[in-house]
């Protein structure tokens, strides 16, 4: 485990910098939106917890995957802490939203189809966490929640195709698809993902850290 800590030590040391680069570009150096106001900037953090969100439940269904043909613990591991991060950040999704929301349409919640295929994914993950912890058997309970893993991944294109595939409020896609951002938005946008992107790293190495350390205390307490 002693390899690992320098790793860690600089991923925490860049995340730091980054999220505070992140926070900068988005109250100082972004331009206030002309319609909306400041309640715009919400977006900095609301698109990147998205992406974190799915590149998270995608990694757990890749572990998930491999840990069924392998049956190796590793892959398990890494599944669940991914799967715990994800969580998080949909959890954000779900907040800033319609914190955003609000301002501008007056509505917190509508239950249009991003909003309700987000809420879905969220409760999806939430019943692959509890599958996780209240199952007798651990080990069946890992491969129950890796089944759970793999087909809750299949929700995340639907949250992501949902504004293209039915009529809602959200607003259209700010790459590609007709929502275009300003020079300056853009940068502080792609500023935010990357500094969200590099936490969550930084969280899975610290989550896989903590699993691996508990299951060497369970094996030792088993021994004793």
């Amino acid at each position: 485990m002693k390899s690992i800590k320098p790793l860690y030590l600089l991923l925490v040391v860049l995340t730091f910098l980054l999220i505070e680069g992140a926070l900068y570009l988005a109250f100082l150096y972004a331009p206030t939106e002309r319609t909306m106001g400041d309640v715009q900037r919400i977006f900095y953090f609301h698109v990147p917890s998205a992406w974190v969100a799915f590149l998270a439940f995608f990694v757990t269904c890749i572990a998930s995957i491999a840990f069924l043909r392998t049956g190796k613990a590793t892959w398990d591991r890494l599944a669940a802490g991914s799967a715990e991060i994800g969580v998080l950040f949909v959890t954000l999704v779900l907040v800033t939203g319609p914190l955003w929301a609000k301002p501008v349409w007056n509505v917190y919640w509508s239950w249009d189809a991003r909003l309700t295929t987000s809420l879905i994914l969220w409760l999806i993950y939430i019943a692959y966490l509890m599958v996780r912890h209240y199952t007798a058997d651990p080990e069946r309970g890992a491969r129950f929640a890796a089944v759970f893993g793999i087909i809750g991944f299949l929700d995340v294109p639907i949250v992501y195709m949902s504004i293209r595939w039915w009529r809602t409020l959200h607003p259209a896609p700010v790459m590609g698809g007709g929502g275009g951002l300003a020079p300056e938005m853009f940068r502080t946008l792609m500023a935010g993902i990357l500094a969200f992107t590099v936490l969550y790293i930084t969280l899975l190495v610290l989550s896989y850290r903590i699993s691996t350390l508990q299951q060497k205390l369970q094996a030792i307490k088993h021994s004793s």
